[in-house]
């Protein structure tokens, strides 16, 4: 398989990070990992080695390039997947308190299988997001959130703002253009108590366009959200 160490490290020298030859090193066995999965339970369509370096490692790891989070950070990626960008942050940041949220049981066994190769100790939680976002244990305890998720920006609101605790920032990853998405956001954002603080907007090495959206919490969450997830996607706030 193909060896990515340098390439990553250049991809990240060239956007302005710095990926270390140990990192680099983590991130070659996490994609090794990813692809032989990948054969078993579907994970991800980009499997070609440089592709997964820049839309998956890099695309992940250019939040630490606009937002400082401290080494010891209460860290929550909701629908996290394959592990982004949970996973890759914390190989950039072994000391920070990950935790991996998702509704499907056969990907956190892959998430467990990457973080004990890689040493990386996280919590894994099999569950809906709404359903969490109520539970005593997570609502309003993390200092940070994230998605990368393909649904609307006030959708993805009710289901990961309940996680922040006050000051805390949830960081909605998406494509290009992402203002329209933001403005139809802004009432979900204001009725779960929190505020936009910046939207960051890049390009990856391969010329594709990111934007990052820094949402953060200034009230306590309202008892009523999140509500059902059948009322979330059928009647956005």
């Amino acid at each position: 398989m193909q060896d990515i160490t340098n390439i990553l490290i250049d991809y990240a020298k060239a956007m302005g990070l710095e990926v270390t030859p140990n990192e680099a090193s983590s991130f070659q066995k996490y994609m090794e990992l990813l692809i032989d999965w990948n054969t078993k339970i579907n994970l991800t369509t980009i499997t070609e080695p440089c592709e997964v370096a820049a839309k998956h490692f890099l695309d992940s790891i250019m939040i630490l390039k606009y937002v400082d989070i401290p080494s010891d950070a209460k860290f929550i990626d909701v629908g996290t997947g394959a592990g982004f960008p949970g996973l890759p942050l914390k190989v950039m940041k072994p000391k920070l308190k990950v935790t991996l949220l998702d509704g499907l049981n056969k990907r956190l066994k892959f998430l467990k299988d990457v973080s004990e190769n890689l040493y990386l100790p996280v919590e894994l939680v099999h569950a809906r997001a709404e359903e969490a976002g109520r539970q005593k244990q997570f609502r309003q305890k993390f200092d940070f959130a994230s998605a990368r998720a393909v649904a609307q920006l006030n959708v993805l609101c009710e289901y990961c703002l309940p996680f922040i605790k006050i000051n805390g920032t949830f960081i909605a990853m998406k494509g290009p253009n992402p203002q329209e998405e933001i403005k139809n956001a802004g009432n979900a954002i204001s009725l779960l108590g929190c505020e936009l603080a910046k939207v960051k907007e890049f390009q990856l090495p391969n010329g594709d366009s990111r934007s990052l959206i820094f949402i953060k919490r200034t009230k306590p969450l309202s008892y009523i959200y999140p509500r059902h997830g059948s009322k979330i996607s059928k009647k956005p706030l």
